[in-house]
């Protein structure tokens, strides 16, 4: 076969999948995918059929006590919802009917107030003054219910009767004013008041920045306030004009006025909103909203004036419920529809306590079919005599319980009889258990083994060989219905576990100058190479469905296109040794900080060759999956007349790489080998000196991060994330031996954990007389005294690992390691290297001497 020079190859980000092997659109679905390890069914049908029964008895039972649970925990429940809706609906109906009789009452009141006015008055209307107005107040007060009710006289004044009405109210206000600080026990004198009086009807204007008193100039007749219950609305007189709020037109105030307009026309009492600051302690004067009710004065059939109410419903509903009942809502909704007019008013009423929440319904739409509603003011106007415009609303009140409310109800019963429920049938269930627990023991443990065997099978064996094992177990022994394949004379009946693979590749790669390496190592050094090399090949080999056969010594075999064909066998396996040869370097090179000199100079040497093979499994002691063939020397004879860091391909697997397009990956090379058994062949070299190949392969930290390396190899592998090009030979051999003098450093620390330091002056006297002698050797001044060796502190050398010399005292020793490595000429048997061997050398002879505890110390 002839082959042309090939150019540099290009491993193009098109032809290498980081994730798993490149499949071709010829491949489709053939090529091989990891299979994950599934535990094996070994449950005969009687423990199928006993586990059946078991789920099935416990199922019953937890069927039964659930719904025996279920039924008494609802049904007590329900009790108790019964209870608290029947408390609520009677709560409720006798609340609403209290609230119909007391507003029918307090109406009733304002009424025959009025008329009594109308009966007392001692001259003719508006020149008109109740004596005694505060006491007889006090009185019609006490029938409404609650504490701040405010009553005021206003009479109608024509434009004709203003002067004659101030020089009335100049003669008659000191004496009504006098009988209301008597009354009220006002901290005032008449004087005072009659200062802060204002005897024309008036409105307030504001002229150049400043709120005064004006004469009304709103038409028609005034409506002045006049006597008035409180007296005064605050606690004393202030220093602005109308606080006394005496003779004003309240006719200004626009809801009045519709009152007014309405009780005009329909000879009744009117009723309306307004909206009012909160001063109770607490609130910032935030908006409530109360009603007004004006009760129309009349003589001879006449309006002369009327009598004007605050109806404050805070204080109504604060009145309504006793102590220890919390938790309602009140909705108050009015029947007007005209533009803002206030609908709905809600309010929550806990205990002797009422609040205002807003405009708004703020029930509980959970709590609708609970509603005790009642209808507890309706004035039976007739709408025709209403002036346009304007309406008169009829109130409902809706009473709503709230989930605090109902909570009161609610008690441990339901939980305590379910409980008790729960228990007879816990009781029953756990004598089931224990009873399932002892027999059910033995047989987990059992399983147990016979998961953790199939888990090493299946560690050793391709899944399809593994099931073949267990298949040929089966028929091989009867008797033993669990085949275990693991043990000893397991028996050679049936056919071999055997079958030819016509298609596959075979790759051997081995660490090139290892065994001198090792013999200079420890074997805990040693198998920490290995573990991190291997342990990194192993997941290339699953990213590019490569199957690892076997590790033999130093020497990493691995297959392709079995145990399921692949049709991409050769272009896998070149992928696979392509990425263990970069990764090999990378890896030797970060672990010679740790491993010691020479580390680095590791290399992989690889050998591929492609054909047919045989694989199968010889069954006996320690059976295991082998390959056997010519294919499978060849391969070998491939590695071993390879070369340093190179792959070469046998001819075949080259034929292969060009019929999958891959000219570009094979180098002839330029002299044929000669191999035993074969004779001299022509073989090639797989480039793999892509430019871009540093993109292409995860990073080393990345692939060794579930590896099975020290803790020590991993950071040092981790941290060094810049890559093998930012460090010196000089410079690993300095972190190596770094590492070296500071384990050795901390186990000096760990032995002398016991014994006291010299004091400091003593040391510092010491130092005083290093270097005065003439010659090297007296200068050295013992300054700490050697401890004297005791077997027992062996046991304490475990946590010398855990103590930290510091980052000061490291950079130190670092610094000083350098200038040594400086310092040393660069010949072949007297150089830097060659002293860090010396180093490597000796710690393992003193670590072979004085490790006793392990039992091979000399």
């Amino acid at each position: 076969m002839s082959k042309s020079p090939s150019q540099p190859s290009d491993w193009s980000s098109s032809e290498i999948n980081t994730g798993m092997s490149h499949v071709d659109s010829s491949s489709g679905a053939d090529s091989p995918q990891p299979v994950e390890y599934i535990a094996p069914e070994v449950a005969n049908k009687e423990q199928k059929a006993v586990t059946r029964s078991k789920f099935l008895v416990f199922f019953v039972l937890l069927l039964a006590v659930t719904g025996t649970a279920a039924a008494t925990y609802f049904l007590m429940e329900e009790e108790e919802q019964g209870d608290f809706e029947a408390s609520f609906a009677g709560l409720g109906s006798e609340v609403s009917t209290v609230m119909r009789q007391k507003i029918d009452q307090m109406f009733s009141a304002v009424d025959a107030y009025s008329v009594f006015i109308t009966s007392e008055a001692n001259s003719s209307w508006p020149y008109v003054y109740v004596p005694d107005f505060s006491a007889k107040s006090d009185k019609i007060s006490a029938l409404f219910g609650f504490e701040t009710p405010v009553l005021a006289i206003a009479p109608v004044v024509q434009e004709d009767e203003k002067d004659r009405w101030t020089s009335f109210v100049l003669e008659t206000a000191p004496v009504w004013y006098q009988e209301s600080i008597d009354n009220e026990g006002i901290n005032a004198t008449v004087e005072e008041c009659m200062n802060h009086t204002i005897p024309f009807v008036h409105i307030y204007a504001t002229v150049d920045n400043e709120r005064v008193a004006v004469p009304t100039t709103l038409p028609g007749p005034a409506l002045p306030m006049w006597q008035r219950h409180p007296f005064l609305p605050g606690a004393g007189l202030s220093s602005t004009y109308g606080n006394l709020i005496i003779n004003y037109d309240i006719q200004v105030v626009s809801e009045i006025a519709d009152l007014f307009k309405i009780s005009t026309s329909t000879q009744r009492p009117s009723i309306g909103f307004t909206r009012l600051p909160d001063n109770r302690p607490g609130k910032d004067g935030r908006l409530v909203v109360d009603s007004q009710i004006v009760q129309p004065i009349t003589d001879n059939g006449q309006i002369v004036g009327m009598l004007w109410f605050r109806l404050p419903w805070l204080e109504v509903f604060q009145n309504l419920y006793v102590d220890g009942i919390i938790g309602t809502i009140v909705v108050l909704r009015s029947s007007c529809e005209i533009d803002d007019a206030i609908r709905v008013l809600s309010y929550t009423i806990d205990g002797s306590r009422a609040d205002f929440l807003g405009e708004f319904d703020a029930h509980d739409p959970k709590y609708d079919d609970q509603v005790v509603s009642e209808v507890v003011l309706d004035l039976n106007l007739d709408p025709e005599q209403i002036p346009e415009g304007l309406c008169m609303p009829t109130l409902t009140l809706d009473l709503y319980p709230t989930r605090e409310l109902e909570a009161s109800f609610e008690t441990s019963k339901p939980t305590l009889y379910t409980t008790v429920v729960v228990a007879i049938f816990a009781f029953t269930s756990f004598v089931f258990l224990l009873y399932d627990y002892f027999v059910g023991r033995r047989q987990r443990k059992f399983m147990e083994r016979i998961i953790k065997q199939d888990q090493i099978v299946s560690n050793v064996f391709p899944a399809a060989i593994r099931d073949r094992l267990y298949e040929s177990g089966q028929k091989g022994s009867q008797e033993d219905a669990h085949f275990d394949p693991l043990a000893g004379g397991a028996g050679t009946a049936g056919s071999p576990l055997a079958d030819l693979f016509p298609e596959t590749t075979i790759v051997f790669a081995d660490i090139a100058g290892f065994t001198a390496w090792s013999s200079a190592r420890e074997p805990a050094q040693v198998f920490i190479l290995l573990e991190t090399i291997y342990g990194a090949f192993d997941k290339h080999a699953s990213r590019h469905c490569v199957f690892k056969v076997e590790t033999v010594g130093d020497c990493y075999v691995a297959v392709a296109g079995l145990p399921e064909p692949d049709k991409e066998h050769a272009t896998n396996v070149c992928r696979f040794a392509r990425d263990c040869v970069k990764t090999m370097k990378e890896i030797t090179v970060k672990l010679e900080v740790t491993l010691g000199p020479d580390t680095s100079d590791l290399d992989l040497r690889v050998g591929i060759h492609s054909g047919q093979v045989t694989a199968g499994v010889l069954r006996g002691e320690r059976s295991r999956f082998q390959l056997f063939g010519d294919t499978m020397n060849t391969a070998s004879r491939m590695e071993s007349t390879s070369e340093r860091n190179r792959i070469q391909l046998s001819e075949v697997t080259a034929d292969l790489l060009l019929g999958a397009g891959r000219s570009a990956w094979i180098i002839p090379r330029k002299s044929k080998v000669f191999v035993k058994g074969k004779g001299e062949m022509q073989t090639y070299w797989l480039n793999t000196k892509a430019a871009n190949l540093k993109n292409e392969l995860p990073a080393v930290s990345e692939t060794l991060s579930n590896s099975s390396d020290s803790s020590s190899v991993r950071n040092t592998l981790n941290n060094d994330a810049d890559g093998i090009e930012a460090t010196t030979k000089r410079e690993r051999l300095v972190e190596y031996n770094v590492e070296v003098l500071t384990s050795l450093l901390q186990q000096i620390i760990a032995s002398r954990v016991n014994v006291a330091a010299r004091n400091n002056k003593s040391i510092s006297k010491a130092e005083a007389t290093i270097g005065t002698g003439d010659t090297v050797l007296e200068e050295f001044v013992p300054i700490i005294p050697l401890k004297r060796f005791e077997a027992g502190d062996l046991s304490k050398r475990h946590a010398a690992n855990s103590i930290d010399i510091g980052h000061e005292a490291k950079n130190q020793l670092r610094n000083y390691l350098t200038k040594v490595a400086s310092m040393y000429p660069d010949n072949p048997f007297h150089n830097f290297e060659h002293a860090s061997h010396v180093t490597a050398s000796v710690k393992k002879l003193l670590t072979r001497i004085v490790n006793v505890d392990h039992g091979n110390g000399l």
